[in-house]
């Protein structure tokens, strides 16, 4: 069932979306050569704890960290370690917030020092696409308008989108429905309305879409050891244009 979020719903969310948004923007200045992933996962709890949240993704589902940091050939659910970040690697970093009985979520794929034209163009491809499919968040729309819009940007670039992983709403539950995949044909899925919530999320890799689990039971990889990159924002549909919330000003 899709639930509508009132006024009030959508500013207790917007305040926990805010504090993940400040956390991935303060990691910044942080995602640089010789820091390892525990670190920033460190400072990620701190900084949400401080903000007198908590962060979400700790113990969800037995997970054992607050960040997922997925490194290079990572897709998603990366878990920190002390890997020590190197000059040219990218780092995937997702993170949550819960405040106040609701949800933000969001994630960004950091440079690491100097990357190479591939790695920039699979970064600026991944976060355009993010941008084209909130773009197709609008009330006249359905869902698959959403996927169709970043499946073709991605494609159109030469990249693939990943299809074992999706999008989904968000607001009390961390995972609400609908499911948002990155793929489909435009015109399907249910029509959008105003005061839906989504989680609008492209995982993007440089080969093939396919991926694979690690043993650890949470990371996954490409399948073809290709880099992935992965951006995302929380959203709501308005009955104007689409207003990210995990977004600062």
């Amino acid at each position: 069932m899709i639930i509508l979020k009132s006024a009030e719903e959508i500013e207790k969310m917007a305040r926990a979306c805010l504090i993940v948004a400040k956390t991935l923007d303060r990691m910044g200045d942080m995602v640089k050569p010789g820091i390892t992933t525990k670190e920033i996962d460190r400072f990620a709890d701190g900084y949400i704890r401080s903000q007198n949240a908590l962060p979400a993704f700790k113990g969800y589902r037995g997970f054992p960290a607050s960040i997922c940091a997925s490194l290079n050939n990572e897709v998603i659910h990366g878990i920190p370690s002390d890997r020590v970040l190197k000059e040219g690697d990218i780092i995937g970093v997702d993170l949550g917030a819960y405040k106040d009985g609701f949800y933000g979520d969001a994630a960004y794929t950091f440079p690491v020092g100097g990357i190479d034209e591939k790695a920039e163009k699979l970064l600026k491809i991944t976060e355009e696409s993010l941008y084209k499919g909130i773009a197709n968040a609008r009330p006249e729309k359905r869902l698959t308008d959403i996927s169709c819009a970043i499946q073709k940007h991605v494609e159109e670039n030469g990249f693939s989108v990943v299809r074992a992983f999706v999008g989904h709403g968000i607001g009390r539950e961390l995972h609400e429905d609908p499911q948002v995949p990155n793929f489909g044909t435009p015109g399907r899925g249910p029509r959008l309305r105003s005061g839906m919530t989504l989680a609008i999320e492209p995982m993007v890799n440089e080969g093939g879409y396919e991926v694979t689990i690690l043993e650890d039971g949470w990371t996954a990889v490409t399948l073809d050891g290709g880099l992935s990159a992965h951006f995302e924002h929380t959203i709501l549909v308005t009955s104007d244009e689409p207003r990210i919330l995990t977004k600062i000003g």
